[in-house]
């Protein structure tokens, strides 16, 4: 479950139980509340029989080994990073979604029929349970095959494009083409696409009509010019497929620590530009299982205030996208981990019915 962090927690073993009690009680209070946690308050909820004094030294320990520390002046103390990582990986006791969470989970996502609306669904029940930003990344185009291809004349040099995709996935398109094309001309030019790439993953058919393409085109004889100029508007054009939907991002301006003005418009840009928070979801489907990452471990500054926790979805044995939340690096991870890699495992079963 970890992310890309630089820096690792000390081993649990290295602190004493007492420690390791008192520092989960700490991650466990501020996350519920958002305030510095002090020594008085951790007195009164450990149970245990220690002075004050004791606590702080512990604290002290604690904040040493850059588990904690105290923001500003005050006087009590947050997690950092750093002790976040420690929480996450050795301590936190996973919180398995309610009854009601698991049927609205399985409701929202099995009924439905139609690919883009399942994506947004997905993406907005997602939100709406966690009360936190869901990102779902549209499944990977490279991850289709080309089953067949046909093209028909329109009026106006334009021609529609039929496009099949794995078993069943159908897309009509719309082209524009630079001259106008018999009903022959096309049938030929699908005829060749058909036989050179059907059953062929889509990005191999993309590279291989590239190099078709930068070759000089006065040596391709007029049925081959046909070919790749329906091929390059049809095929190549296509947008490659990482992008998301994003849902809930004004769950985070309810959030008092991520309430900056500033910071709000920063990660509002980030997610209309989208490129980090793709490269991201990239570095999640490259991965296995669930992933955390916390801060400053995404890499990207944007994301510094910000927690990320994504999981992979699609069959068994190809991932085809991630799935996530983005929200306060204090949210209630105990609780979050578990819905997005139910939700991920969910919509993943619901694709594989309708392709």
């Amino acid at each position: 479950m970890s992310g890309s962090s630089i820096h690792r927690p000390p081993a649990p073993g290295v602190l004493s139980e007492r420690a390791l009690h008192l520092f989960r009680l700490l991650v466990e209070r501020y996350i519920a509340e958002g305030q510095p946690v002090g020594s008085r308050t951790l007195a009164r909820e450990a149970n245990l029989t220690l002075s004050p004094a004791t606590i702080r030294n512990v604290m002290a320990d604690l904040e040493d080994l850059g588990l904690i520390h105290a923001p500003h002046t005050s006087a009590g103390r947050v997690p950092t990073v750093l002790g976040y990582r420690l929480f996450v990986d050795s301590i936190m006791t996973m919180r398995a979604p309610s009854a009601g969470e698991v049927e609205r989970i399985h409701g929202d996502l099995e009924r439905e029929a139609d690919v883009q609306r399942l994506l947004l669904k997905t993406s907005d029940m997602l939100s709406e349970i966690t009360r936190l930003a869901s990102v779902v990344m549209i499944p990977r185009v490279e991850q289709r095959a080309l089953r067949q291809v046909e093209f028909l004349p329109l009026s106006d040099n334009r021609v529609l494009a039929i496009l099949i995709f794995n078993e069943r996935e159908v897309q009509n398109r719309i082209i524009q083409t630079a001259r106008a094309y018999s009903a022959s001309e096309l049938e030929q030019a699908a005829n060749y696409l058909n036989q050179a790439f059907a059953g062929r993953d889509l990005l191999q058919v993309r590279e291989d009509l590239l190099r078709e393409m930068a070759r000089n085109r006065a040596e391709l004889d007029r049925h081959m010019q046909a070919a790749i100029e329906m091929a390059e508007k049809a095929l190549v054009a296509e947008k490659s497929g990482d992008e998301y939907v994003v849902s809930g991002q004004t769950n985070l301006m309810a959030i008092n620590d991520l309430s900056n003005i500033d910071k709000l418009r920063q990660i509002f840009e980030a997610f209309n530009q989208k490129r980090d928070i793709l490269h991201l979801l990239d570095q999640a489907v490259n991965a296995h299982g669930v992933q955390i990452f916390i801060g400053e471990e995404s890499g990207y500054d944007v994301l510094s205030d910000y927690s990320v926790v994504t999981a992979p979805y699609g069959s068994e044995d190809r991932v085809i996208g991630v799935l996530g939340v983005i929200g306060p690096t204090r949210m209630p991870y105990e609780r979050v981990v578990p819905l997005v890699d139910l939700t991920a495992k969910v919509l993943g079963a619901a694709l594989k019915t309708l392709t």
